[in-house]
């Protein structure tokens, strides 16, 4: 068995024993990285030497494709991390883990890249992502959530969509990276208040990136179409400008919502995996604090590559 499948097998484990895991694993768990090396934490550097918090981004990923293309997207990535100081580390949640009955997070001082998708180009499937991974800045997690229990796991490592996209924001891959799991069991409401908690984290240099899209419906999608600043489909592009228009007012109540954010939301969110990431960046601003806009934009028809943060 390959690496990156030997790792796509101890997802799916993870997955099906999920709610199983309980104090005794995280205790045990914990008490076999907790003497890890600690990261000095701090502040970034902001204008004038005051101190700033790390920012926090969403950024639409799409296709695994983009991590060996060069488009507006990723020239966005490239020129997005080349403005941002470098932070102490990326906490990533990603649409592609998901453990339904449990959130947890990756304690893994050097985790593997995971290539968990098929039919890709071999020089997709060859790439790798060898950024050290954060034991302190996980643990910092666990501490700042107090509503739920996070549990500490090393059977994870950097899957697609934390990976396709530091390669374009930060290609050195020299700084720390862990990811937080999504209870896929659990509402809007739940993730959106872990983002809240997690905010903490910024003030210590710590990146929160949510990564998925904010209309993915692969049945839907037109493969082969050049990436365009319209959708091929109305209900693509009055989705996307529905939740645009309520960002920009950090209407987040609407945000929750979103089966009632626009007439097409059954269409543009099928499921919610690619959907609930942005929770965690909207919920880790602040609540006065503007959205920036980074990409807008729609690949292969109808899937919508719009990027925003806070603090950048």
């Amino acid at each position: 068995m390959s690496h990156s499948r030997h790792h796509y097998a101890q997802r799916r484990r993870f997955l099906i024993q999920g709610s199983a895991l309980g104090a005794i694993t995280a205790l045990h768990s914990l008490g076999s990285w907790a003497a890890a090396q600690d990261t000095q934490p701090g502040k970034l550097p902001g204008k004038g030497g005051k101190p700033r918090s790390a920012p926090a981004l969403f950024i639409g990923h799409g296709s695994p494709m983009n991590a060996i293309s060069e488009n507006a997207f990723t020239r966005s990535l490239n020129a997005l991390g080349q403005k941002l100081p470098p932070p102490k580390a990326l906490l990533v949640v990603s649409a592609h883990w998901l453990s339904p009955g449990v959130t947890a997070v990756n304690v893994a001082e050097h985790p593997p890249t995971i290539h968990d998708f098929g039919g890709f180009p071999a020089e997709l499937q060859a790439m790798e992502y060898p950024a050290p991974g954060s034991p302190h800045f996980a643990r910092e997690a666990i501490r700042a959530v107090k509503g739920v229990k996070v549990v500490p796991t090393s059977e994870w490592g950097l899957d697609h969509g934390t990976w396709t996209v530091l390669h374009h924001l930060y290609p050195e891959a020299k700084i720390p990276v862990f990811q937080l799991s999504i209870d896929y069991a659990r509402g809007p409401d739940f993730h959106y208040q872990l983002g809240r908690e997690l905010a903490a984290l910024r003030q210590q240099g710590v990146m929160i990136i949510g990564s998925g899209n904010i209309v993915h419906n692969l049945r839907a999608t037109q493969r082969g179409l050049p990436e365009a600043m319209r959708a091929s489909q109305d209900w693509a592009q009055r989705f996307d400008e529905a939740f645009a228009g309520a960002l920009a007012q950090r209407d987040d109540k609407r945000i929750l919502d979103y089966t009632r954010l626009d007439a097409g939301a059954n269409m543009a969110v099928p499921t919610p995996d690619h959907y609930f990431p942005m929770l965690y960046a909207l919920g880790a601003a602040g609540r006065d604090e503007p959205a920036e806009t980074l990409f807008s934009g729609f690949h292969s028809g109808t899937l919508s590559m719009r990027c925003f943060g806070f603090g950048v």
